[in-house]
């Protein structure tokens, strides 16, 4: 073997190291049980509010910042808890229903992140959510720790074709409207 031989591949396999750890990426897995999701619903009469149970996610960091996302949500189990009983079910069954979410053909909603700014408090994300087989961009701030994420964001539900009560698309519901944007609560573990 040369000389030349000799030196030159330790080198490589060297430089191949370097890079590697230089463009490697920490993924951190969320931890889906102890990950909650809430959402808030407003009409002209009051609120409701629940839960959505994180199917999968992950956040992406390099060289401890932020670089990407990804999660699903599990839409079937569309929860509203601040009811009971009959009123409970009723609402549970029209959120899953084909005129809200439609959980039957489409069982989960995901986000994909697509870009990510570091801020003073923690970074703005801006993601494709899909919803419905409807893809939109949206945008928030997002707080990370060490072991957690937090976000709160408003999502136009008109925008992945759910207008059921929307004075938006319908003239005349007056007191029984349902405002076009829902709000999302987000604390992940990881």
């Amino acid at each position: 073997m040369s000389l030349k031989k000799v030196i030159l591949k330790p080198t490589l396999v060297l430089f191949a190291i370097i890079l590697s750890a230089y463009n490697s990426s920490d993924v951190k897995n969320i931890n889906v049980a102890d990950s909650v999701i809430n959402w808030v619903g407003y009409k002209v009469t009051g609120q409701h509010e629940g839960t959505i149970n994180l199917l999968n996610g992950s956040l992406d960091f390099k060289e401890n910042m932020l670089v990407g996302g990804k999660f699903a949500m599990d839409m079937t189990t569309i929860n509203t808890t601040d009811l009971q009983g009959n009123s409970k079910k009723k609402l549970d069954g029209h959120l899953k229903a084909d005129d809200f979410f439609g959980v039957n053909k489409h069982k989960t909603a995901t986000l994909v992140f697509t870009s990510i700014s570091k801020t003073k408090s923690g970074y703005k994300v801006t993601g494709d959510m899909t919803i419905k087989g409807t893809t939109n961009e949206v945008s928030f701030d997002l707080a990370v720790t060490d072991n957690s994420a937090s976000t709160s964001l408003k999502i136009d539900r008109t925008k992945y074709g759910i207008k059921y009560g929307s004075a938006s698309f319908f003239d005349g519901i007056k007191d029984k409207a349902i405002y076009d944007e829902f709000d999302l609560n987000v604390k992940l573990k990881f």
